[in-house]
């Protein structure tokens, strides 16, 4: 990839890099159709352009390589990169150590995709970098690409740093920067979480 290699660790990524091990048997411990399973229906069918923000350890950038996507996994945290390259090697995911808010890397490519994933992200941003976040997700949707996006409400882990908020503000905001949104569904915590549940959210960028 040309350009600068990396980005400054955000600080929502705090804990995440000593706990890689553990958070894969986490992640990896549930399914890409367990997690999806309020929207995949609504997801562009392949081949299509995909990208993955806050990948992880690429569990579903994974499943979706295998479902015929050309798939750009961004993950800022290097253990839990370097995990997911192991796991799935050979996917033909292809890793970029870039983050929201302004995912500077992925915008300086110049690339659209046909669909955004932001699974359990959101709610690392501060109110203050919701908007260039967002403008960033919009100027990497191609024209009626759709944005698939997560909220989390509950308690914060201790050494995290986490927002609770309502789906309405993010709806707003999606709107303002010209994503529509297309279906909303709750779900509760696949990993039975004491009070822990989801809102899952599905944008299309018109125009």
């Amino acid at each position: 990839m040309n350009g600068p290699e990396r980005v400054d660790q955000p600080a929502g990524t705090r804990g995440y890099g000593e706990a890689a091990e553990q958070l894969a048997v986490q992640y990896e411990g549930v399914t890409f159709t367990e997690v999806h399973r309020d929207l995949h229906h609504l997801y562009p069918a392949p081949p299509r352009s995909v990208l993955d923000i806050g990948a992880g350890t690429g569990r579903d950038a994974a499943a979706l390589a295998v479902l015929g996507h050309r798939v750009v996994a961004a993950e800022p945290t290097p253990e839990l990169r370097a995990v997911g390259e192991r796991l799935h090697a050979g996917s033909g995911v292809r890793w970029v150590a870039d983050a929201l808010p302004e995912l500077p890397l992925l915008v300086a490519e110049g690339r659209r995709y046909d669909l955004v994933l932001l699974t359990a992200v959101w709610m690392h941003l501060a109110p203050a970098e919701r908007p260039s976040a967002m403008a960033a997700l919009s100027r990497l949707l191609a024209p009626a690409g759709r944005l698939a996006l997560t909220l989390r409400h509950g308690p914060v882990p201790p050494g995290r740093r986490m927002f609770d908020l309502p789906p309405e503000p993010t709806v707003t905001l999606a709107a303002d920067h010209g994503l529509r949104l297309l279906h909303r569904a709750a779900r509760p915590d696949l990993h039975g979480r004491d009070g822990v549940h989801w809102t899952a959210l599905l944008f299309e960028r018109e125009g």
